[in-house]
């Protein structure tokens, strides 16, 4: 991942966002959001095969990856779906076609249920979209967060790579846990890191209001999950494609939450077998 640059920024309500696309400019666009707590590296693979076919676009949410992160930022899913908004309107890209993972399914989600943003299509991976969700650790780290910003920098970072390595069905590679773990490490990746989770705790209200507007939705829309997540079971997946007009699921078999980490290359093909509307 160490060649992994975002060279472009957005002065968002949140924070400074960095952001990149790859391809042909001129080719229909897609955009790619990331989850927590983790940045748009996650879809390098998945991007970079793309990028021959579309002109792809990648941004690293406030709070995450390169991105700005800073005390008392509002990292909120609601306050991430209006700085997405925001950050579409700034690309003009018309109709984009939308691919999002976690929590960045929420965020995609709300930008167009709440906002009126349009898209295209859209594909939602291991989706923060029907409470209630988050792991055990996920809910005491983010009541304690406060504790849990104070530990020791050694202690800290054996919680972070812990928790990382746990969304993946197989297990992550050394080098791609360094690289996910190492921006949470810092004196100032170690708040952000607990303030994120502190921030997701409320945020089942906002799914919450989501759920009813689903079966509104009238674009075509696909689900892929993890077959192995234990971070959200595959089952939410399958009662998410029911509230969603016209949705199709795909299980992706021996991988765990991070999809995008565990299989890229069946990842790609579901996604560009959606995008050009194959069987």
């Amino acid at each position: 991942m160490q060649d992994w640059r975002l060279n472009n920024t957005f002065p968002s309500e949140s924070g400074l966002v960095r952001w990149d696309r790859f391809g042909d400019p001129v080719r229909d666009p897609v955009v790619l959001l990331h989850g927590t707590p983790f940045s748009s590296s996650i879809w390098r693979a998945v991007a970079r095969s793309l990028a021959p076919y579309h002109c792809v676009y990648v941004w690293d949410m406030p709070g995450y990856g390169s991105s700005e992160k800073s005390p008392g930022q509002d990292l909120s899913l609601a306050a991430l779906a209006r700085v997405f908004a925001g950050l579409l309107d700034h690309w003009e890209l018309g109709e984009p076609r939308v691919a999002a993972h976690d929590s960045g399914a929420a965020v995609a989600l709300g930008a167009h249920l709440l906002h009126g943003v349009p898209y295209n299509r859209l594909l939602l991976v291991d989706a923060v979209a029907l409470g209630p969700w988050g792991s055990p650790f996920f809910q005491v780290a983010g009541e304690y967060a406060e504790v849990f910003e104070r530990l020791p920098p050694t202690l800290h970072r054996v919680i972070v790579r812990a928790y990382v390595d746990t969304a993946s069905g197989p297990g992550l590679r050394p080098a791609t846990l360094d690289a996910l773990a190492e921006p949470w490490l810092d004196d100032d990746g170690q708040r952000a890191f607990y303030h994120q989770l502190a921030q997701r705790r409320g945020d089942e209200r906002y799914t919450d209001e989501l759920r009813p507007r689903y079966g509104t939705i009238d674009i075509p829309v696909m689900i892929c999950w993890g077959e192995d997540d234990t971070w959200i079971p595959v089952e939410r997946g399958r009662e998410l494609a029911s509230l969603v007009p016209g949705a199709r699921f795909r299980g992706i078999p021996r991988a765990g939450h991070l999809v995008p980490e565990d299989s890229p290359a069946e990842l790609t093909a579901a996604l560009l077998a959606f995008l050009h509307e194959l069987p």
